[in-house]
C-alpha cells in the first residue's frame, strides 16, 4: 500500500463451504471492485490456525466504496452469506498512512 491516505474495507471471515455460485459471484465482485476508478489494491492475511481470512480492499475515495457496496452482485452475495461463511465482519477505515520494515533474524 502506498503511504498516501486511503479507505480500507477489511473483510474478516471464517470460510464455510463454497460452491460454483459462490465462485461466480466472488469473481464478478472482485472484477468490479478492481475496475473502480478509486481502486488501489487487495491485501489478504490469514490467521495462524488458518480459520480466518482478512481480505482488505483499499480505495482512494468513499465514492468507490459506496459503488462497490451498491453493486447488485455484491448485494445478492450478501443475502446468501450464510451459505458460504461461518462468520464475517466488515470494518471500513480511513488510513492516513502506513509504513513497514523487516528485521534481520538470525537462525
Amino acid at each position: 500500500m502506498t503511504s498516501s491516505a486511503a479507505i480500507c474495507c477489511s473483510f474478516v471471515f471464517e470460510p464455510g463451504d463454497y460452491d460454483d455460485e459462490f465462485h461466480t459471484l466472488d469473481d464478478e465482485i472482485d472484477h468490479y471492485a478492481r475496475g473502480l476508478e478509486g481502486f488501489q489494491e487487495v491485501v489478504s492475511w490469514y490467521s495462524r490456525d488458518g480459520r480466518f481470512t482478512n481480505a482488505m480492499y483499499f480505495f482512494s475515495d468513499m465514492d468507490s466504496v459506496r459503488k462497490l457496496a451498491s453493486f447488485p452482485t455484491h448485494k445478492e452475495a450478501k443475502k446468501k452469506f450464510a451459505r458460504w461463511y461461518r462468520s464475517y465482519e466488515v470494518t471500513i477505515m480511513e488510513v492516513k498512512g502506513s509504513y513497514s520494515g523487516a528485521a534481520n533474524v538470525a537462525e
